[in-house]
């Protein structure tokens, strides 16, 4: 037998509150100063108005904690209400929705058609006074005061005073009881003092995680320090990555990404090209982290010293540059924790430690940590302190190498842990696995995310792919990061070669994505030589041996830097809203399959981009783009202008269809600022 509720009286029904992911079981991301909106399916049984809230608060301190800020939902269509709220500041957030019987807001709309009836009578207003009174008893001062007023009017059957204007209004000549009951200022001071005895509370508070702005925009810049100098052959150091920094920085990128600075174990080390026999003087990879000279807290000796290190941040920091860190949490076979806690990797039956392997890959010199270990608890407290302590060295951003080959609930405590004391920190996941994988890491914390974008070449895949990334649920949770290419991957499309294929990728990446992010020098001098055929590792890879590279390549055979042109797609990401979010992104149809279109627009609807791309770096494509003109709030039977970001050309549009044509040898894309108004060449506008 199933027993009654504790309260029965409970009768609004809340559902399908967004933004929510997993039905709240984990936060959606946000960031400073965003505006969220939320939404939810609000009803009760009957006819009865009902009235509804979002309550906030910033997780914090307790006295912070415990204050709620509340809002009121407006109803949409169809049950469906919403409301919004500015996020200010970054941390973690609460909401929870309510929703309650309006019994005065009932009383007032019936009121209203009885009144347009003639069919009102006196003991309608006789309940509205019982009402009055209630809204009266849960006020304060002089609106209580006001409120019995009116009701004692209206139990009478007339008023001696007024309609009010405020507290003190003077006593006038009598008054109808519809011109009382209908005051607007009657229905404005009850419905501050709502009746919530019966309310109905979502049933759970959701979160929001806010990340700072760099979070949802950013453009890195990757690069090994250990090539940095300025003369082939000797080993870079952190004054040769400091004096880089203003280079990076002039090519308008907001963060410098470093693999592991560590010492690099010896036992196994790779030399180039992966090759698992070293010789003497081989650098090995900076993945395989440990030495007599230290583990995940200590710098390799020849980058230089702590306090060198901690000069490159302060530098990066004067140019508005994020350093971020590459932490990948294993061990090379000398690393002291192998020595010191064994138990924190898997013993083999002969006695020897689990190496990594992926066969038939094997990697030697790397010891992942075990999981499963008898002693994960102190695992986790010495992992949690390696973030901990570059924190305290200046460091903002952690990109993580292979999360998803660690536990699930260590990255959910730890990133936890880490944004409860440092909500600034961000986490980028390096994890090319698994879609569902990619995302539950992102619900567990990570900030931003690798993505399977250096593969999507087509323009269905493409289209098909990140309209999946942009639009709910995912797009709550998360944040996409592209990628053209990494020290680990050049696909067989960059491997084609020339300026074509790399112009191509670099436009769809910086455009596509708010967050991008490329591997550096090899991108912009247009590495694309592969270890051997059907290979995506690079030729003389830096990963396992020091690179020189001429970053003032001559360019008189099309082969010098593309420098320029990243510099002018990063300004003019920077200098328009519209690409600083992936929310808006949104595909338009173009007669050509070898032609993408899709715009981007600021939250205020102040800037509208439009980036068309040629897929095909050989030929020459054209098509016309249909744009949806309405929508963009672009009248349709007006010109409007599109000015060309990238090369300053305009161009006089009428109507949705409009033509496009690019041969990729000159240009292989278009970035369009839509002018929802024609701008004449005088003292002033027409607005057409």
């Amino acid at each position: 037998m199933t027993s009654q509720p504790s309260e029965g009286r409970n009768r609004v029904v809340i559902e399908s509150i967004t933004p929510s992911v997993d039905a709240g079981r984990y936060p959606a991301k946000r960031t400073a100063g965003d505006l969220v909106r939320v939404e939810a399916d609000i009803f009760t049984d009957g006819h009865d108005s009902i009235a509804a809230a979002v309550l906030v608060r910033r997780e914090g301190p307790d006295d912070v904690s415990a204050h709620w800020t509340e809002i009121p939902m407006a109803p949409l269509v169809n049950d469906r209400w919403t409301a919004t709220f500015r996020v200010a500041e970054i941390g973690r957030y609460a909401f929870k929705v309510q929703g309650w019987v309006d019994h005065f807001e009932t009383w007032r709309l019936a009121l209203l058609k009885r009144i347009k009836a003639e069919s009102d009578t006196l003991v309608d207003y006789l309940i509205g006074a019982e009402l009055i009174e209630q809204a009266a008893a849960r006020a304060t001062g002089a609106d209580s005061s006001w409120l019995l007023d009116r009701a004692t009017h209206l139990r009478a059957g007339k008023e001696s005073g007024s309609p009010r204007t405020g507290p003190g209004s003077r006593v006038g000549e009598p008054k109808n009881l519809r011109t009382h009951a209908t005051d607007p200022m009657l229905n404005e001071i009850v419905r501050r003092y709502p009746d919530k005895r019966y309310a109905t509370a979502s049933d759970r508070e959701y979160s929001l995680v806010v990340d700072p702005v760099r979070a949802r925009f950013s453009a890195w810049y990757e690069m090994f320090p250990r090539s940095t100098a300025a003369e082939p052959g000797r080993h870079g150091t952190f004054a040769d990555c400091e004096a880089r920094l203003p280079y990076i920085a002039e090519l308008g990128f907001n963060v410098v990404y470093l693999p592991p600075i560590h010492p690099i174990g010896r036992t196994f080390r790779k030399g180039p090209n992966n090759n698992p026999d070293s010789q003497p003087g081989d650098e090995g990879s900076p993945w395989a982290i440990g030495s007599a000279e230290g583990g995940h807290k200590s710098i390799h000796p020849a980058l230089g010293t702590l306090a060198e290190f901690r000069s490159f941040v302060a530098k990066a920091k004067d140019l508005d540059l994020s350093v971020a860190l590459d932490i990948a949490f294993q061990a090379a076979p000398d690393h002291p924790y192998v020595a010191e806690h064994s138990t924190w990797f898997k013993q083999r039956p002969d006695g020897t430690i689990q190496y990594a392997e992926n066969p038939p890959k094997k990697y030697q010199d790397i010891y992942p940590f075990d999981f499963e270990s008898e002693d994960w608890a102190a695992m986790w407290e010495e992992l949690k302190s390696v973030f901990l302590y570059w924190i305290a060295q200046g460091v903002t951003i952690f990109r993580v190498d292979n999360p998803h080959t660690k536990a699930f609930p260590f990255w959910e405590w730890v990133i936890a842990e880490i944004k409860r004391d440092h909500p600034h920190v961000l986490f980028l996941a390096e994890a090319f696995t698994r879609p569902k994988v990619m995302y539950r890491l992102a619900k567990l914390g990570f900030s931003q995310s690798y993505t399977y974008f250096p593969w999507r070449n087509a323009k269905w895949e493409l289209t098909q792919y990140l309209t999946e990334l942009t639009q709910p649920p995912v797009r709550e949770f998360f944040r996409a990061n592209q990628w053209p290419n990494t020290p680990d991957i050049l696909t067989e499309f960059l491997q084609i070669g020339g300026r074509e294929v790399f112009s191509i990728r670099l436009l769809l990446a910086a455009t596509l994505g708010a967050n991008y992010g490329i591997y550096g020098p090899a991108f912009e001098l247009m590495e694309h030589t592969p270890v051997r055929r059907g290979s995506e590792e690079y030729l003389d890879s830096e990963k396992y041996q020091i690179r020189n590279w001429d970053l003032a390549r001559p360019d008189s055979d099309r082969t010098g830097s593309l420098g320029p042109l990243i510099a002018r797609v990063n300004g003019i990401r920077a200098e328009h809203p519209a690409l600083q979010n992936d929310t808006s992104l949104r595909f338009h149809s173009i007669d050509n399959d070898q032609l993408i279109a899709y715009t981007k627009e600021s939250d205020d609807r102040s800037s509208l981009i439009l980036a068309v791309v040629n897929l095909d770096p050989h030929h020459t494509q054209a098509g016309m783009v249909t744009l949806p003109l309405d929508e963009l709030e672009i009248p349709a039977d007006r010109g409007f202008e599109a000015e060309d970001l990238l090369t300053g050309a305009r161009y006089l549009w009428h109507g949705p269809r409009n033509y496009i044509e690019l041969n990729p040898a000159k240009q292989a894309g278009h970035i369009l600022k839509l002018h929802r108004r024609l701008k004449i060449e005088t003292d002033f506008e027409y607005f057409l």
